[in-house]
């Protein structure tokens, strides 16, 4: 999946929480000075190239729909985060987050019997 730029997200949070859109719509979620409708509509443009998007007709406008939910768009995004700066290595990401101690050794017993627990009931 490609990456996508901090407006780019921004962009798609606004999708994916209001769902298919108009590019004129985007504008009212902006607060004045607002972008031009002509930037953002590059900008959703590419986002459709990229593959996040994908667009219905009406006459001579285009109403924009994600086509990546947001729960891809973050799993993807975390898979490549591991791949990139931990070699795959989820035990990597967890070592990590132990050893800045951003999370405690009863954290870390409470997450494995979640996800044991969690296994169970499949």
């Amino acid at each position: 999946m490609k990456s996508l730029t901090k407006k780019e997200e921004e962009i798609m949070g606004f999708f994916w929480e209001k769902g298919p859109l108009f590019v004129k719509q985007l504008l009212e979620f902006y607060e004045e000075p607002r972008p031009h409708f002509n930037t953002l509509s590059t900008i959703v443009r590419g986002l459709e190239e990229k593959g996040f998007l994908g667009h219905t007709a009406y006459g001579n406008s285009y109403q924009y729909h994600p086509i990546v939910s947001k729960e891809e768009f973050k799993r993807k995004t975390l898979r490549g985060i591991i791949g990139k700066y931990f070699n795959n290595s989820f035990l990597g990401v967890v070592s990590a987050f132990v050893e800045e101690e951003d999370v405690s050794v009863e954290e870390l017993k409470e997450l494995i019997r979640s996800v044991e627990e969690g296994k169970k009931k499949d």
